[in-house]
């Protein structure tokens, strides 16, 4: 594929360890997309043209390159600055004969990196004296001859049992298992491929809402718009209070408990907040510690808490940034009630020659923006 203007795409393949592919691979690559959505595996699309007597048709497809497990990395130079956009392996690859010149395509799928965490279940494997961080640091260092670098942030309340009292199993694969501690806690568990090629942050912790935004999406601003149009979205029965009883071992009467504040996990973007119209009980935590049912309760108030949304397209090379998925950004020029800063839950890349657009989501728990402005 040939650059799209001043955006630079660099493709690497290898079994492992990836290297640049040859020229004609990189001229054969007709199109390419990226999704990437907070709380979901990333994925990959990736489509070649594969002329009869190419290298690809005649050397690489026969020879296993684009086979299953190969290992994918796509990296956009957009201004100079890198942008690793996904390190995965692919997991099926498809291809299309026709007659007609140029007509035929080889179309490989995949995931990205977590995909190797979720093939052999190790359902079983002991974890005695070690709360959910620190057995995620332990699952997570098991990949680092992926380049899998782990920063796991210690859940807000400690969950550490006395090998005397309780010992935890692991159940699954090391991706579920990790998934299902992150949503226990709150948290969110992903792998965000770079700042390099061939190295990834495994990331569990909560969603990171705070930090210097983006550089902002201008709508209806005419000359300054980055964007032609977005939807916006005020869902009103989104959000739930829930609550948790637990029982008391000694005598045996049930104990409702207060639900913490949410904000500690996700700091508050909206001056006017969803109200939340659903009360629920959170079911089986009567026989659960206290910690334990304190840091469900506060999981589904968090899952629960985004009401507003937000959705549109850009221009990469209008806008002049590639928008990062999981991180803030903020919106100009749709009005007071929807202007402000936004949580980006997901960002699909879509690359074609001559054409780099990305389609995203953005979130957050309410109305009007706390901030009087928002940085451009």
């Amino acid at each position: 594929m040939a650059d799209i203007g001043p955006i630079h795409l660099t493709l690497l393949m290898g079994r492992q360890i990836v290297a640049p592919t040859p020229q004609p691979v990189t001229d054969a690559l007709l199109s390419a997309q990226v999704t990437v959505t907070a709380g979901q595996r990333s994925g990959f699309q990736l489509a070649f043209d594969l002329t009869k007597n190419g290298i690809i048709q005649q050397a690489l497809l026969p020879a296993g390159a684009f086979d299953p497990q190969v290992r994918v990395v796509l990296m956009a130079t957009v201004a100079g600055t890198p942008h690793v956009l996904m390190d995965g392996v692919i997991t099926r690859q498809e291809v299309g004969i026709s007659g007609a010149p140029g007509q035929s395509t080889l179309t490989v799928t995949g995931e990205d990196l977590t995909v190797l965490m979720d093939l052999v279940e190790n359902t079983g494997v002991p974890f005695p004296a070690m709360g959910p961080a620190a057995r995620c640091a332990a699952i997570i260092a098991k990949y680092a001859q992926y380049g899998i670098v782990p920063l796991v942030i210690p859940e807000l309340i400690p969950q550490t049992p006395m090998p005397t009292e309780r010992i935890d199993f692991q159940k699954g694969t090391d991706l579920a298992y990790l998934n299902a501690l992150a949503k226990a806690n709150g948290y969110t568990f992903y792998l965000d491929p770079g700042p390099a090629p061939g190295v990834s942050k495994a990331y569990w912790g909560p969603e990171v809402r705070l930090g210097v935004p983006q550089p902002a999406i201008n709508v209806n601003m005419d000359h300054l718009s980055t964007v032609d149009q977005m939807t916006f979205g005020f869902d009103g029965s989104a959000r739930e209070q829930p609550s948790v009883r637990i029982q008391i071992p000694v005598t045996k009467t049930d104990v409702l408990l207060p639900v913490p504040e949410v904000s500690v996990l996700r700091p508050p973007l909206a001056l006017r907040p969803a109200p939340a119209l659903k009360k629920t009980v959170i079911d089986d935590t009567a026989k659960k510690d206290a910690p334990t049912a304190l840091a469900e309760s506060i999981a589904k108030a968090v899952e629960t808490s985004d009401a507003v949304s937000g959705s549109g397209q850009l221009d990469v090379v209008r806008h002049g940034h590639v928008l990062r998925p999981r991180e803030l950004v903020g919106v100009r020029g749709a009005g007071i009630t929807y202007d402000g800063l936004y949580f980006v839950k997901s960002v699909t890349h879509n690359l074609k020659p001559g054409s780099y657009t990305q389609n995203f989501t953005l979130a957050r728990e309410g109305l009007i923006s706390l901030l009087p402005n928002v940085i451009p």
